[in-house]
């Protein structure tokens, strides 16, 4: 009885705007993750069935699906985009976190030039810079290497990574860093020492954007390397359907692989990221 009459009251609470707002939330995570789910299924499914039952579930669950798609070339694609991923993220947050640790520590008129040209690298769109790139790379002789998406990685996540640190480090007190100074701590002993530990959140926020940026990133992945064998996840699925041109269960199969990196780290590590992201805003 008791319970009853709790759970009634709980229902009373809730208001129409509340009850709104549920409901909307509950539809956009069913267009969210309905696309997903249905391409989990249907790279379970032979060609027939994916075109004559889009929407059923699979009479037969080929599993071997993946197993094609890892030998036709998903896995080579896969080790790339690691490869790219790994060096743009730990070449970030080395970069950006001593830049945030300067812009944030110190205040000169040069400071504040670095910010506005900080700033300025925000506004860049990576498109429009396409052929000036294609023709710095080409010079460099650095076309159809890894470098060659390594470094434009690492140049246009630089700019929000340094704003988004800065505005962390900002928020941490004077005091600790006092504290260092008269304990003899030197000035690179305060940053891997004080400041990198207590931003831990913005880190793990700077390690998810750059990854999910390097994971995806299509268009320079694409013109910048020719040589299949150095193909990342994106532009290497555009040659891989066409390869296997009607195969779409073992197409969907490498799409699914090629996407689980992500989900997973946005699983394990979306905590860090919301407060990493809330706090940088609020205390910045």
């Amino acid at each position: 009885m008791r319970n009853a009459i709790t759970s009634s009251a709980a229902l009373r609470k809730w208001t129409l705007g509340e009850f709104i707002t549920l409901v909307g939330l509950i539809i956009g995570a069913i267009i969210i993750l309905y696309p997903l789910f249905w391409m989990v299924v249907s790279s379970m499914k032979s060609y027939d069935e994916i075109y004559h039952d889009v929407w059923g579930l699979p009479s037969t669950w080929l599993v071997h699906n993946y197993a094609e798609a890892w030998s036709k070339g998903i896995s080579s694609y896969f080790f790339n985009s690691v490869i790219v991923t790994v060096i743009t993220v730990i070449a970030v947050l080395l970069f950006a976190s001593m830049a945030a640790f300067a812009l944030a520590k110190y205040r000169s008129r040069f400071i504040d030039y670095a910010l506005i040209f900080i700033m300025a690298g925000m506004m860049i769109n990576p498109q429009v810079a396409m052929i000036p790139l294609f023709g710095i790379l080409t010079s460099l002789e650095l076309m159809n290497t890894r470098w060659a998406l390594i470094l434009p990685y690492i140049a246009f996540r630089l700019p929000i990574s340094i704003l988004l640190l800065r505005a962390y480090f900002l928020s941490i007190p004077r005091e600790l860093e006092e504290s260092a100074i008269i304990d003899g701590c030197s000035e690179f002993g305060i940053y891997s020492k004080i400041y990198l530990p207590i931003a831990r959140p913005i880190l793990i926020t700077t390690v998810v954007l750059t990854s999910f940026f390097a994971w995806n990133e299509f268009l320079f992945a694409t013109v910048f390397i020719d040589s299949n064998s150095l193909k990342t996840i994106p532009s290497g699925l555009m040659n891989f359907r066409d390869a296997l041109r009607t195969d779409w269960g073992v197409l969907l199969a490498g799409m699914v692989i090629s996407s689980l990196p992500m989900i997973a780290l946005l699983l394990v590590l979306q905590k860090h990221l919301v407060r990493g992201l809330s706090e940088g805003s609020v205390k910045g």
